[in-house]
């Protein structure tokens, strides 16, 4: 159980599917993206049979286990979109993320949902040279395209994250730190409210058009929605749509005022650093300090199981790397660790879009930036299965159709090589001080 789900009171779970059912909109998964569509549809149109089937409980994936950064990071970006979609669409895109950061905390306080919004935005380090280089390309590049992005110097940046040899930082004030299990239960109790119908413990076993299949009945509408990101291939069909890779996390109890009179994180900005094997985290509400990374691997066949959220070799580094940023850690004991998957197109490539054929939509592929992103994918859902011509339903993401990732072993073997690509890259210039050329190559490979 994340930290998230730990905290709060316990929850009655919600009955099954009863048995066979029809709705205007069957929605499969009750993670933000499955969540959020239904509310946008029973907000905009209260009519609506609006119906929701989740496996396990709302928020039980990659929703109530994330690092808890509402941002405006889209996995592509400004600069590839600006290739293949012209610079008009790719902006349109960046500046659709940078409101949703405002919308899910203006939906949160309409709703009264406690979530610990506060929009601290976002320091990304640079502890290293090559850190420091790739800084000042990320907001040479922001410039270019009229995009916020801050260089900070290193006192400046120190005064935020009080972290070791630090040589500057980006600063974005487009993210919000969040408790994520807060805002998935009450967006859960949000969509109940309006009439939507939500059933916990029914595995969708397959989807289908106008249709959404579970041992315990079947579930008939014109329009089936998949929501279900890392848990995508476990669905009959879809087995290469989206590689579902792990992204673990250890949280520690209350920190004292001392700690954070020198760790800074004063406004709960969200941090990371310019390494290439991803970390993250945040200075929750009641003053732990939560952060993740990735490097657990990718399990052969896009295989999801409970035993995989937890590898205790990746929160030992997890841990150590905590020390190393703040080395007031060291001694301090981790009192909470957990994990799940997220999804990964194979081009890398988030994308929201319905069939109007056949009535199946579907979003995901956030690569693990899907707290806000989830949000924008609601709202387009929403008007795309109302025929609202929006300008959402214009952006460059939506009818994109990912190709699908190779057969194993291959996926097993490009996946997991270039997890240790990364790895080694970043120890790399940790010694040398000099950008890793195997990096670059493996970023060019992946088409940002």
């Amino acid at each position: 159980m994340s930290l998230w789900m730990s905290v709060l009171p316990p929850e009655a779970p919600r009955p099954p599917l009863p048995g066979d059912a029809e709705a205007d909109v069957c929605i499969v998964g009750a993670g933000f993206t499955g969540l959020w569509t239904a509310y946008y549809l029973a907000v905009a149109d209260p009519s609506l049979r609006i119906t929701v089937l989740e496996a396990q409980t709302a928020g039980f994936g990659a929703s109530g286990r994330n690092g808890g950064w509402c941002s405006a990071l889209f996995p592509k970006s400004v600069a590839y979109l600006d290739r293949r979609y012209g610079r008009a669409d790719a902006l349109a895109l960046n500046a659709a993320m940078e409101s949703t950061v405002d919308e899910v905390g203006r939906v949160a306080a309409s709703e009264g949902i406690d979530c610990d919004y506060a929009k601290g935005g976002t320091v990304t380090l640079a502890r290293t040279p090559a850190q420091l280089s790739r800084a000042r390309a990320e907001v040479d590049a922001a410039a270019h395209f009229g995009v916020e992005l801050h260089l900070l110097t290193a006192d400046e940046a120190r005064t935020r994250v009080g972290a070791t040899n630090v040589l500057g930082a980006t600063y974005t004030p487009h993210c919000a730190a969040i408790q994520p299990a807060k805002l998935v239960r009450g967006l859960a109790a949000a969509c109940e409210r309006r009439g939507v119908r939500l059933f916990e413990h029914t595995r969708v076993t397959r989807l289908s058009p106008g249709r959404a299949e579970t041992p315990l009945g079947t579930v008939r509408a014109p329009i089936v929605v998949r929501a279900t990101e890392g848990f995508t291939p476990q669905l009959p069909g879809l087995r290469r749509a989206i590689a579902p890779v792990y992204s673990l996390m250890i949280a520690t109890d209350p920190l004292p005022p001392a700690f954070w009179a020198e760790a800074g994180l004063a406004r709960r900005e969200t941090f990371a650093d310019f390494r290439h094997l991803i970390i993250y985290g945040q200075r929750t509400a009641d003053d732990r300090l939560a952060f993740g990374g990735r490097g657990a691997p990718y399990h052969y066949g896009s295989t999801v199981d409970p035993t995989f959220d937890r590898e205790p070799r990746v929160f030992t580094d997890l841990h150590r790397t905590l020390a190393e940023l703040f080395p007031a850690l060291a001694a301090v004991p981790i009192a909470h660790s957990w994990g799940g998957p997220l999804g990964i197109a194979r081009d890398w490539m988030a994308s929201v879009g319905l069939d109007e054929p056949t009535g199946l939509a579907w979003a995901g592929g956030y690569v693990g930036d899907g707290v806000g992103t989830t949000n924008l994918a609601g709202r387009t859902l929403c008007d795309l299965i109302r025929g609202e011509r929006s300008d959402l339903v214009h952006l460059p993401w939506v009818g994109h159709r990912s190709p699908r990732w190779e057969p194993e072993p291959l996926r097993w073997l490009g996946v997991n090589t270039s997890l240790r690509v990364m790895a080694a890259a970043d120890a790399a210039e940790s010694r040398t001080g000099r950008p890793s050329r195997r990096a670059a190559l493996m970023s060019r490979l992946l088409g940002d």
